[in-house]
């Protein structure tokens, strides 16, 4: 039989617009996402237009929701598509980081801990009522007073001298902690990875002006009196806590553009980078989904460390009377019994250890999960048994 008279295509005749590879197609995460969002800035613009600031949702529970609350609402969200799917998603790079995780006991003592708090902060301002003035159980002890009179059920962390209910205080100080640490370090690990990333990225295409600018940002930034000028900032325009909670974030990232630019430079040499600017990938493309998910390992282990910080930071502008006066945080019931701490330790005392072991829970997870996913951590550890 003849052959069939089949034309080859030239290299001239092929459409190299049309075989470009596509860097603009969105999965249904990323749609069910950009939907999420859509809703919450919608819910957003709404309150802040036509609500004058005062939206609430009253079922099942009435919430007051205000600007901090909002912005605590993205972060959920973020966490969510970007730490709880991919996990759903892999569920076998997860058993194996849990089983890498867990070999740590303190960190998985100190999750269980955290889960504690984040459910009873977030609930507890639902159900509960905020903490009151109230004239009568005034400096009442908690239930077991080992330096004294016990108190009653009713109040089972005590009161204050005003009395206000312990217990509803370090509640209320829960979602306020949450809500400082969590959103806090999601500004910050979203600006110094993209930072950080885009150094490392544009010395391997020989753009090093780039690079030079931004890192030496970065070192300005590290060196300045930040919590000073977070003093200086509150005190001359607001001290409201979305404003406190922008203020860390803006300027907490140095940390974080340091490790992913150092991660980064050896990433951006790797064949997988190559191959997509090669394919003509763009640079957002590249950065988004090549260079920060291979470097997320140093971002996460970070980020957990970033968090303590926060949570302290606030505590101590509240202790020092510049946190937002409307919010109960646990620095401010710590600054409420600082002149009664020999009559009512309890006071300053029960919210100061949630506040400590809050803050060393979140570190013993940062060093769990950085000897988790950080494979030459592994290494180093195998090596060491290995010499015993």
């Amino acid at each position: 039989m003849p052959a069939e008279d089949t034309e080859q295509p030239s290299f001239t005749d092929i459409d190299w617009e049309e075989q470009a590879v596509s860097t603009a197609r969105l999965s249904r995460t990323a749609i069910v996402e950009i939907i999420a969002f859509t809703v919450l800035i919608g819910g957003f613009v709404y309150d802040y237009a036509f609500l004058n600031k005062s939206a609430t949702i009253t079922w099942p529970f009435v919430w007051d929701i205000n600007s901090a609350e909002w912005m605590f609402l993205g972060t959920l969200l973020i966490l969510v598509f970007h730490a709880v799917v991919p996990l759903y998603q892999n569920p076998r790079m997860t058993a194996y980081y849990w089983k890498e995780f867990k070999k740590n006991k303190a960190a998985v003592a100190s999750l269980i801990l955290l889960i504690v708090i984040f459910v009873i902060g977030i609930v507890g301002p639902i159900v509960l009522s905020p903490p009151e003035v109230q004239f009568t159980d005034r400096i009442s002890p908690p239930v077991f007073n080992p330096l004294g009179s016990d108190g009653t059920w009713e109040h089972p962390f005590g009161t204050t001298d005003q009395g206000m209910d312990v217990a509803k205080l370090v509640i209320f100080g829960m979602r306020v902690s949450m809500e400082v640490g969590l959103t806090a370090m999601v500004m910050a690990v979203g600006i110094g990875s993209i930072v950080g990333t885009v150094a490392a990225y544009a010395t391997s295409i020989e753009r090093d002006w780039i690079d030079e600018l931004l890192m030496r940002y970065v070192d300005i930034q590290s060196v300045f009196p930040v919590f000073l000028m977070l003093l200086i900032i509150i005190y001359l325009f607001s001290a409201q806590l979305w404003f406190i909670i922008a203020l860390y974030g803006i300027f907490s990232w140095e940390g974080i553009a340091r490790a992913t630019r150092s991660e980064g430079l050896q990433r951006a040499e790797e064949e997988y980078v190559q191959a997509a600017r090669a394919a003509g990938a763009n640079t957002g493309s590249i950065v988004r989904r090549h260079m920060i998910p291979n470097v997320s390992n140093s971002i996460i282990t970070l980020a957990t460390l970033l968090i303590p910080g926060f949570i302290l930071g606030e505590a101590t502008l509240a202790f020092l009377g510049f946190s937002d006066p409307g919010v109960f945080s646990w620095g401010r019931t710590i600054s409420l019994g600082r002149d009664n701490l020999t009559s009512a330790w309890w006071i300053s005392t029960i919210p100061g250890i949630f506040l400590a072991f809050t803050a060393l829970a979140f570190s013993f997870i940062g060093d769990a999960m950085r000897d988790a996913l950080d494979p030459r951590q592994q290494a180093d550890s195998n090596a060491k048994e290995g010499d015993r």
